[in-house]
């Protein structure tokens, strides 16, 4: 069974953690704050053939610091952002656009060839 204490000692050992020491908050606090970078490379090597490359890399930070370092893939991913999904989309409609309009004039330049030609027989 646990054991109870009264209200008074557990508020002393509430402010015991919190003044001694670092809580997992004040060290969640200073890593989110400052960002920590893990790296790492995983090889697989067969008699001194390597066949696969692994790279890691992990960035722990707040989304501010991250912002901070120029960091925003989330808002460009269209899997992340519905935003990013509309400018997919948009984009991908501007393709279409764009080559309809030079498939109308590639098809207007080349009557303009054909008219020319016969114009000059």
């Amino acid at each position: 069974m646990a054991e109870e204490y009264p209200v008074s000692d557990r508020n002393a050992q509430v402010s015991n953690n919190r003044s001694g020491g670092s809580s997992l908050v004040d060290i969640l606090e200073t890593v989110l704050d400052k960002g920590v970078v893990i790296a790492g490379d995983i090889k697989i090597n067969i008699a001194e053939v390597e066949l696969l490359t692994i790279k890691i890399r992990l960035l722990v930070a707040s989304v501010d610091r991250a912002e901070e370092m120029g960091i925003d893939w989330w808002r460009h991913d269209p899997h992340y952002s519905s935003q990013a999904m509309e400018v997919v989309q948009e984009n991908k409609a501007l393709h279409e656009r764009v080559r309809q309009l030079e498939e109308k004039q590639n098809t207007s330049s080349e009557a303009e060839i054909e008219k020319t030609d016969t114009d000059e027989k």
